[in-house]
C-alpha cells in the first residue's frame, strides 16, 4: 500500500533529466552490480543501491560527469543502511577509477539525504522477494533464477512502472516457468503475492525477453554473475520461451 507508493519513482522521470538517459542508467546499473558483487555485498544493499539513485534522480537534475557519483554515493547510504561493515570510502574512490575524490562523495552523500529527506527504509523488490520465495517453499535453484530475473529488470528503466511487489511476484513465477517449464501459478503463490497469473503475465513477458538476450547485447553483468558457480550457473537455465505465446 502506501509504503510501496513512496518506493515508487515516477516511471518517466528520465524526460525530466537534460544531460543523463536510460542507456547511461542501465550501463550505470551494471556496473554497480558488478560492483556490489566484487565487494560481497548483501542482495537487500544492490536493490536500496538502485532504489535511491532513481529516487535521486527523479528529483535532481544531474550532469552526465555526475551519474557515476550518484550511483557510488548511494551505494555507499545503501551499505551504511543495511551491511554490518560498510566499505571505507577510499576503496569507492579507487573503484571509480579516481574519477571522484573523498570530498565529492561526502558532499553527493549530504545532497542525497536532504533530497530523500533521510528516508531510507523503503520497501525494494527484494523485501518482496524473501517473501514470496518462503511461499512457494523455494529451493535455492528457484531463488537464484528468481533474484537472476529481477536483477536482470534492474537494468531496465521500463520496469520502473511495476511496483515492486509485483517485480517480485513476476521473478518468481518466470524463474518457476523457467525450472519447470509449465505454466503453474499455485494457490498458495497467489494467495501469499496478491497476484494472479493474469496480473503477473505482461511482467513475466518482459522479463523472458531480457533472459532471451542477457547473454548478447553490451551490458552483460547480470548474465556473467549468475553464470558464475557461486550463483549456481542459473544464467544456465534455458527461458521460458513458451510464456511468450500464450
Amino acid at each position: 500500500g502506501f509504503m510501496q507508493k513512496m518506493s515508487c519513482v515516477r516511471p518517466d522521470y528520465m524526460s525530466s533529466q537534460e544531460d543523463i538517459n536510460e542507456k547511461m542508467r542501465a550501463i550505470l546499473i551494471d556496473w554497480l552490480i558488478e560492483v556490489h558483487y566484487k565487494f560481497e555485498l548483501m542482495d537487500e544493499t544492490l536493490f536500496l543501491t538502485v532504489n535511491i539513485i532513481d529516487r535521486y534522480l527523479e528529483k535532481q537534475v544531474v550532469p552526465r560527469k555526475k551519474l557515476q557519483l550518484v550511483g557510488v554515493t548511494a551505494m555507499l547510504l545503501a551499505c551504511k543502511y543495511e551491511e554490518v561493515s560498510v566499505p571505507v570510502v577510499e576503496d569507492l574512490v579507487l573503484i571509480s577509477d579516481r574519477a571522484y575524490t573523498k570530498g565529492q562523495i561526502l558532499e553527493m552523500e549530504k545532497s542525497v539525504l536532504n533530497t530523500l529527506e533521510y528516508n531510507m527504509s523503503v520497501p525494494t523488490p527484494y523485501v518482496f522477494m524473501r517473501r514470496f520465495l518462503k511461499a512457494a517453499d523455494s529451493d535455492k535453484q528457484l531463488q537464484l533464477v528468481s533474484f537472476f530475473m529481477l536483477e536482470l529488470c534492474l537494468v531496465e528503466y521500463q520496469m520502473l512502472k511495476y511496483c515492486p511487489s509485483l517485480l517480485a511476484a513476476a521473478a518468481v513465477y518466470t524463474a518457476q516457468c523457467a525450472i519447470n517449464r509449465c505454466w503453474q501459478w499455485t494457490k498458495i503463490c497467489e494467495t501469499h503475492s496478491r497476484y494472479t497469473r493474469d496480473q503477473l503475465i505482461e511482467c513475466s513477458k518482459m522479463m523472458v525477453q531480457f533472459h532471451q538476450k542477457a547473454a548478447g547485447g553490451k551490458l552483460t553483468g547480470v548474465h556473467r554473475k549468475y553464470s558464475a558457480f557461486k550463483f549456481g550457473c542459473v544464467a544456465k537455465v534455458e527461458p521460458a520461451h513458451f510464456l511468450l505465446g500464450g
